[in-house]
């Protein structure tokens, strides 16, 4: 008992004096690990907060170097907002590399903000690489969904809180106006999306089930047979096939870091046009990039279906 109590004891004065002082101006120093919590995190935070990302907004959150440069981020941060469900499992290198006894699993500035998320696509059979890059808890990209950003804020709010309680009510009053903003964004973009409900969507990597649920859309297949894997000529032909034979419009889906030449080619063999989604993701700072990005996505899909 002893061991578990001392080691309680050297994190809670890690955090007290990491900490800036009761009413002193600096803010928290926080690091999320994908652009999408940068911004949700600032949503919440407001100026009470200085938020930096490890990943960048045009990089792929599945994969990502780990460098020193990320190790110094979270050296002095005071707290790490994490997207778990494995998708940012490089983080854990980083963090170890970092030595920061504040932001570890347990300690009070370690933020997952998949707690509490309804977690879809969990797989139901023994999950193995053979497979490719399929998530064994489920899919991880759950802020593709506005429609979940209040249990995530919520989540992340109460991060913040831990280490900052006398600014509770100002953070709960930044998430409330950052909410409301967006729930009218939200009612916008389902009457904007209404006729691309008859399209059907081909995406390139199968990360979109959140996004597509929320707004309903049909997704027809994917370019990669197997997430992470590149695409066999065999399963590309079939999936053209399929898009030929659909009764109405097909949209190929990409991301920036998707391989952009295989999309187009798929694409145009396909009779299809391509939208590139999220390549606005989280380009700005502050409350409003979390709406500005996720309006730049629905703009790309409902030009992309005229």
């Amino acid at each position: 008992m002893r061991r578990p109590i001392a080691t309680l004891l050297l994190v809670a004065v890690a955090v007290a004096s990491s900490l800036p002082a009761a009413g002193a101006a600096a803010k928290l120093r926080v690091v999320a690990t994908i652009p999408d919590l940068k911004a949700l995190t600032e949503a919440v935070g407001g100026d009470l907060v200085d938020v930096d990302a490890l990943a960048r907004a045009n990089q792929n959150p599945h994969d990502l170097e780990v460098r020193p440069s990320l190790m110094i981020k979270l050296r002095r941060a005071h707290a790490l907002v994490v997207n778990g469900l494995e998708l940012d499992a490089w983080a854990e290198p980083v963090l170890r590399g970092a030595n920061n006894a504040v932001i570890v699993p347990g300690a009070p500035g370690f933020i997952d903000a998949s707690r509490s998320v309804p977690v879809i696509e969990v797989p139901t059979t023994r999950v193995d690489r053979s497979m490719g890059d399929v998530h064994p808890l489920g899919n991880p990209h759950y802020t593709l969904d506005p429609g979940l950003a209040p249990i995530v804020t919520q989540t992340i709010l109460e991060g913040l809180a831990r280490l900052a309680p006398e600014h509770r009510t100002t953070m709960e009053q930044q998430r409330e106006s950052f909410l409301a903003k967006l729930q009218e964004a939200i009612a916008r973009w389902q009457t904007a999306l209404a006729p691309v409900r008859e399209t059907r969507l081909v995406v390139y990597h199968n990360n979109l089930g959140y996004f597509l649920k929320r707004f309903g859309l049909t997704q027809l297949g994917t370019i990669e047979d197997r997430p992470g894997i590149p695409p066999s000529p065999a399963h590309l032909a079939g999936l053209v096939r399929e898009m030929k034979e659909a009764r109405t419009r097909v949209i190929v889906l990409v991301e920036p870091w998707s391989d952009q030449k295989l999309a187009a080619r798929v694409a145009e063999e396909g009779g299809a046009r391509v939208a590139v989604l999220n390549a606005r993701r989280a380009a700005s700072t502050g409350a409003e990039a979390y709406i500005a990005s996720m309006e730049a996505s629905v703009t790309a899909l409902v030009q992309a279906a005229r």
